[in-house]
């Protein structure tokens, strides 16, 4: 008998991420920065999205790898998710996703093949949407299944973002509401309705194309996606990577509704408690009530952007002509405006 697509898999999504307290001890010494080749000009060095190469005619080669474990059971949404999710990370650069390659674990003598086509397929039709071949990929036998994409992409080298350019004063935005975590932990535990499961679908199947849009606009200073280490952990490294603090406003978080029933509960991913471990002694959390929506690790979130003042009124009209939901959460302060020792501060 078969049992549902997450029952195979220990952890969910992006919630499958190793913490990054181990993750860290794992790279430790094995930062590569820019300076080790003439032509890198991104490495592993401030945890950008994507690798960046210089290709010498004003254009920069991206390239990402992405890939998790099954969020939800239905596995052709599964394989949009994964996909949406890999190839936000060119779009979270500004960047254009020129072609992707398929990284897949499958345990063949436990999942029918059958299942493993309908991934792909979810994937192919994400990757046609959005103009990107498909072209090839790797697949291994695995006790575990995975699912995910290598993604190439070009940018113009004076439209590129990365986590670093933020200055204070900056307006943050979220492109998508926060609660996919919860909503696809709720999922795996067989305890969300219908209704929830479609509102977890449409979201983690959304691309954030709009990000190639955004790298043209000289006023978006920063730009990431939220992904496993949830709002508060890719807020956090956009501050240190910026030499900045932050004040998010408990009150303007964007929230699935649907998933307010499980943060309550504390019906949170296994991660969302290691992350919170690894960065709890650089948040002031002034408000309890925004804990489960800062740490929630999100599968396929939404970019976080920081925008000056000034370029705003531009950068929500693009949004809106993508119709893609956005809200202001905050902005990018001086880090000796926050309380000593704290990065982030949550009001």
């Amino acid at each position: 008998m078969i049992k549902p697509l997450t029952q195979y898999a220990k952890a969910s999504g992006c919630g499958c991420k190793i913490q990054p307290a181990v993750l860290q001890e794992i790279l430790q010494g094995f930062t590569l920065d820019s300076a080790s080749f003439p032509h890198l000009v991104l490495g592993n060095s401030g945890g950008d999205d994507c690798s960046v190469y210089d290709l010498g005619d004003g254009k920069y080669l991206l390239q990402t790898v992405d890939f998790f474990t099954p969020l939800v059971n239905d596995a052709k949404v599964f394989g949009m998710a994964a996909a949406a999710n890999a190839l936000s990370d060119v779009w979270a650069m500004g960047g254009k996703p020129i072609m992707a390659n398929a990284v897949m674990g499958w345990p063949i003598d436990t999942l029918p093949v059958s299942l493993a086509r309908e991934v792909m397929q979810g994937a192919l039709e994400v990757c046609n949407a959005a103009g990107v071949p498909l072209a090839g990929g790797h697949t291994i036998d695995s006790p575990e299944p995975m699912f995910g994409l290598s993604v190439t992409g070009l940018v113009e080298s004076t439209n590129l973002k990365t986590n670093a350019g933020a200055k204070a004063g900056d307006v943050l935005l979220l492109t998508k509401p926060l609660g996919l975590g919860m909503l696809s932990a709720a999922h795996k535990r067989g305890l969300t309705s219908l209704e929830q499961d479609e509102i977890l679908y449409k979201w983690i199947v959304q691309t954030n194309h709009v990000g190639s849009i955004l790298g043209g606009i000289s006023g978006v200073h920063a730009m990431t996606d939220v992904t496993g280490f949830g709002l508060a952990g890719h807020l956090l490294e956009l501050c240190k990577s910026s030499g900045l603090g932050s004040v998010v406003e408990s009150i303007k978080l964007p929230r699935i509704a649907e998933a307010e029933t499980f943060a309550s509960q504390f019906i949170l991913p296994d991660n969302a408690m290691r992350n919170w471990n690894a960065y709890e002694g650089e948040i002031d959390m002034r408000d309890a009530g925004a804990f489960a929506w800062l740490v929630d690790p999100q599968s396929s979130g939404g970019l976080l952007l920081s925008v000056g003042a000034a370029s705003l009124g531009e950068v929500e009209a693009a949004l809106r002509a993508a119709q893609c939901f956005h809200q202001t959460i905050g902005e990018m302060v001086e880090i000796n405006s926050l309380t000593p020792g704290k990065i982030l501060t949550v009001i």
